[in-house]
């Protein structure tokens, strides 16, 4: 089939009956509930957005002739690269760069995984039949276009034993097999995307200690599996508000899940590791971690830079050309610059696999993962500093439609230099929405740690993956000319 359109997005949710929960309601139609059909359109229209950038977005799969998206490719070239970064910028450009965990997120993952099947096999070839299935898997996310969520972290249930993952009853693991495939049970947070993806998968997450096999597990399964199910956050959708006045709240909040497998059923041509540890543990070797920071960051500069326009008009709606303001723009200007720039070294330096598949430099982009976890949240501080009280001060769309209201907007509420009171209220709402919201409370939350923590980050940098070998050569010379 290739490439969906947002209406095969649509009819595909609504064919499959998942035990969605949200705010204590059982959700039957994901695409038609207050509370879910702001982010299904949001969703249908980015699936839609491939086809309307079809020279960015889609490539011929070279099986099959089909348009696909470019999330799926596993590039052979550099040029690859370059043509599936302009098709990632274009799909964060649907959303603004708020939704995090668009389709291609996870796409990007699969593909990296799938361009070393012989990882998944391991060294001594024991998982050659999880591997072939992941492959296998790979081909039918790509062809049919489908939407994934996945789980990765274990629940928190007490910190102080939580990394005893030997006797973790509440994390997923293997306690069972039967003829049609493996059980497991358990949980695991968080699934993003949740209520409106297709299938589930659950992948290697920290490395396991070589006991814990039954731990070591990794498949796919259908959202409406039998034992599976979703227990959504509050819902930050602004059910029943008008698109003007929460024009974020009302288009993307895409929900994020806790996932319970009551003793799910998992075929076995859906099983990618079943007890290998050494395999569950070797999965940064696939180059998976690169796609998806790349995916990441591009989503993040959208953002970035949308925040700046939405700040640098706020400034001229008010004539706000203060040193203090004009500084503060600037900072957000940097953060822009900064992860673009780190984004076209990457490319820059894009490197040739041993068996011809092409990344970016992983390097020029390990410091995005500390830094805009920081970044993110700065934003909405200075967003909010500029903004002040007249983040308060924003009429609603009926309250500007009201005849006899109207005239008096439009003259105690407009903006500088000849801007209608409209604008100054749609920019100012928009503000809000981006760093008031409830919505934008899941925003600061997912910033700060959906990369994991910022401290984490910074601490695999100097401890990993940072290269000491120039600056301890600068300490030793000018050690030597101090003791010479």
């Amino acid at each position: 089939m290739g490439a969906r359109t947002g209406v095969q997005f649509l009819d595909g949710l609504r064919r499959t009956r998942r035990e969605i929960w949200v705010d204590g309601e059982r959700i039957d139609d994901v695409t038609s509930h207050p509370k879910l059909k702001g982010g299904a359109a949001s969703l249908a229209a980015i699936f839609d957005r491939q086809h309307a950038y079809a020279d960015e977005c889609l490539f011929t799969d070279a099986e099959t002739g089909a348009p696909t998206n470019v999330s799926h490719m596993i590039p052979r070239s550099k040029d690859a690269l370059f043509k599936r970064h302009a098709g990632l910028t274009r799909l964060s450009e649907g959303s603004m760069g708020i939704m995090g965990r668009t389709p291609d997120y996870m796409n990007m993952k699969f593909a990296g995984f799938a361009s070393a099947p012989e990882v998944w096999a391991g060294e001594d070839g024991r998982n050659d039949r999880g591997a072939a299935n992941l492959v296998s898997f790979q081909r039918y996310l790509a062809q049919q276009d489908i939407s994934l969520t996945h789980t990765i972290i274990m629940p928190t249930i007490d910190k102080r034993t939580d990394t005893k993952i030997l006797g973790n009853n509440v994390t997923v693991r293997k306690v069972g097999e039967t003829r049609e495939g493996i059980i497991v049970r358990g949980a695991r947070v968080l699934a993003t995307l949740a209520p409106y993806a297709d299938e589930q998968t659950v992948y290697p997450s920290l490395p396991l200690p070589p006991e814990a096999k039954e731990y070591a597990i990794s498949f796919a399964v259908p959202l409406d599996t039998p034992g599976l199910k979703f227990l959504c956050r509050d819902s930050a959708a602004a059910p029943g508000a008008d698109p003007f006045d929460k024009p974020l709240s009302t288009r993307f909040d895409e929900q994020d899940a806790f996932c319970i497998f009551d003793d799910v059923l998992v075929p076995w041509d859906r099983v990618f590791i079943d007890g290998n540890v050494p395999v569950y543990n070797s999965m940064r070797a696939t180059g998976y971690a690169i796609n998806m920071t790349t995916q990441s960051t591009i989503r993040a500069l959208t953002k970035l830079e949308f925040a700046y326009g939405v700040a640098t008009r706020m400034a001229e709606l008010i004539g706000d050309a203060s040193p203090a303001t004009q500084e503060m723009l600037g900072e957000m200007a940097c953060y822009a610059r900064m992860t673009r720039n780190a984004l076209d070294l990457s490319l820059e330096q894009a490197w040739e696999r041993e068996d011809g598949v092409w990344f970016p430099n992983g390097a020029a982009l390990d410091p995005m993962r500390g830094m805009l976890a920081v970044w993110m949240p700065r934003v909405a501080e200075i967003i909010t500093l500029i903004g002040s009280h007249n983040l308060l001060t924003t009429p609603t769309r009926r309250q500007l439609d009201d005849p006899a209201m109207r005239p008096l907007i439009d003259e105690m509420l407009h903006g500088a230099d000849g801007a209608s009171a409209e604008e100054r209220a749609a920019v100012f709402r928009m503000a809000w929405d981006f760093v008031g919201s409830a919505l934008a409370g899941r925003g600061f939350l997912y910033e700060r740690f959906y990369l994991t923590s910022a401290a984490r980050n910074k601490q695999m940098m100097h401890n990993r993956d940072f290269d000491r070998t120039r600056s301890r050569a600068l300490l030793a010379d000018m050690l030597s000319r101090t003791n010479g």
